[in-house]
């Protein structure tokens, strides 16, 4: 969940960039790194996976930076969280492979595949942009602006 929950914030605090912002005030790797407390290495994984998911893109040299792609904009949440967490189980019975005595009639698998529907169901209604409406928005560009 460490690079997904990365992920999330560096998506948000991209999304609050302005648009006419100068080169050389983008964001790089290394200040998502130190915003978020992450290893920095740790970092240019995640960047790397949202690099390939087509919703940042990394500019290398002077003026180079992180740039939130419109894709990532309107990125849903839950795909997001589906792309970093995949759609792993929550039991292990529920992949068929863990051998329980109760495997065949258990009703817990079907109650726990239900609630991980619904929970990305419910992320799959909310975008990237939706997140950082006011009041997040706001605050996350106070708190860039302080940290600069």
């Amino acid at each position: 969940m460490k690079s997904t929950d990365l992920a999330l914030r560096l998506l948000m605090s991209l999304a609050v960039v302005p648009g006419d912002a100068d080169p050389d005030d983008l964001p790089t790797t290394r200040d998502a790194a130190r915003s978020t407390g992450a290893a920095y290495t740790h970092m240019v994984k995640v960047v790397g996976r949202l690099q390939r998911y087509g919703l940042v893109q990394a500019r290398r040299g002077r003026g180079g930076g992180l740039v939130l792609t419109p894709a990532g904009r309107a990125a849903s949440v839950g795909a997001v969280v589906r792309a970093f967490e995949g759609s792993g189980d929550l039991a292990a019975c529920m992949d068929g492979e863990a051998s329980c005595p109760i495997n065949t009639a258990c009703r817990l698998r079907s109650a726990l595949s239900t609630a991980q529907e619904a929970f990305y169901a419910s992320l799959d209604e909310v975008s990237v942009a939706d997140v950082v409406a006011a009041p997040t928005g706001p605050l996350l560009l106070a708190i860039g602006r302080r940290g600069s």
